[in-house]
């Protein structure tokens, strides 16, 4: 097929996307977005029109809402949000791309999107193939950011005992899986109420889970693992980073892949009481962004793809359809309301 094919169907004038109004202080509301009409624009030499059909929300978006520098540039005001989506082509002007192909990429939070061409992955479609949502969760960059995070960054190794903390959520659970498939002695999961424990434990496999609103982190987290832990992937900071840090045992490894306790704070919380120890234990922290080893991604599809197709490793969506509802369903992640990855259906 040519590289100016159209798909057979009509495209609009307009589609809806959800801008930012106003940058919160401390918790988003509603009133931080607008939902607005926009020119569906056509794609030129080497870009795809695409009309997105799912789109995540995930928790490092709540930096981006906020002013000044870091690893990504923020959002802007008054500009459409973006993020992970998956849509289908409907007009390409790219060789190697067809209408009708399914394509990943992150000009989320629209109806419509212009990408080039090189910025979109091939997500496969068909009868067999997994729903669409999947290669935003568990085969896409939430899964990456598990795998990652433990083989990489933390060198996972057989024998290890492994905690993972906000285990419920996305990266979470896909993490405390990938540990006990590569060989970990025991798992253990940090969650937000009784249903998310046992969910951990009953249907994922971890061999322990506490409700981290139940109680001090650092005393569940002795009773949870009494002989101490060997790798901590981090979600959360804050008392879980502490008490990590003091369940270390000698050569302990930390992947800090985020902090959801202080994201929406007004002031930087205090850090860790307990940094000494890392001396004396010869500890490791290190953070990463999963975007700095795309390299990885046909490992982690080969490895985690064929335990996802013989059932091996478990995940769970929870979802919200239509795009007026993704600021509600970004908020409610990040009130920690999910179970698995959170999307949006288009």
């Amino acid at each position: 097929m040519s590289a100016a094919s159209t798909e057979q169907r009509t495209v609009p004038e307009s589609g809806r996307e959800i801008r930012l109004a106003s940058r919160p202080s401390g918790w988003p509301t509603l009133d931080d977005f607008d939902l607005a009409e926009a020119p569906v624009a056509r794609p030129g030499p080497g870009e795809l029109l695409v009309r997105n059909v799912v789109m995540s929300v995930d928790p490092y978006m709540r930096g981006r809402m906020n002013a000044g520098r870091s690893y990504v540039a923020p959002f802007e005001l008054g500009k459409p949000l973006d993020g992970g989506a998956v849509g289908r082509v409907v007009e390409s002007r790219a060789e190697g791309v067809s209408p009708g192909d399914l394509v990943s990429h992150q000009l989320g939070w629209r109806e419509w999107a212009v990408v080039p061409a090189d910025r979109a992955l091939p997500v496969p479609g068909g009868p067999d193939a997994p729903p669409p949502g999947t290669f935003l969760g568990v085969l896409g960059m939430t899964g990456l950011t598990a795998y990652v995070g433990l083989v990489e960054i933390a060198q996972q190794r057989a024998g290890d005992v492994v905690f993972v903390s906000g285990a419920a959520g996305a990266v979470g659970s896909a993490a405390g899986q990938i540990a006990a498939l590569r060989g970990a002695a025991r798992v253990v999961g940090s969650a937000g109420s009784p249903e998310k424990v046992r969910y951990l434990t009953e249907e994922l496999g971890f061999d322990a889970a506490f409700d981290y609103k139940a109680g001090p982190v650092a005393d569940q987290l002795a009773e949870a693992a009494p002989d101490g832990i060997d790798v901590y992937f981090d979600n959360v900071g804050g008392d879980h980073l502490e008490a990590a840090i003091g369940a270390m045992r000698t050569g302990g490894r930390i992947a800090m892949c985020g902090a959801i306790s202080a994201y929406n704070e007004t002031e930087p919380p205090p850090g860790p009481r307990n940094l000494g120890l890392m001396v004396g234990r010869r500890l490791t922290a290190r953070g990463f962004i999963v975007g700095d080893h795309i390299e990885v991604r046909e490992r982690f599809l080969a490895e985690v793809g064929e335990w996802v197709r013989a059932g091996r490793l478990r995940h769970r969506e929870t979802t919200m359809s239509g795009l007026e509802r993704a600021p509600e369903a970004f908020l409610a992640m990040l009130r920690g309301e999910n179970i698995g990855k959170m999307l949006v259906e288009l």
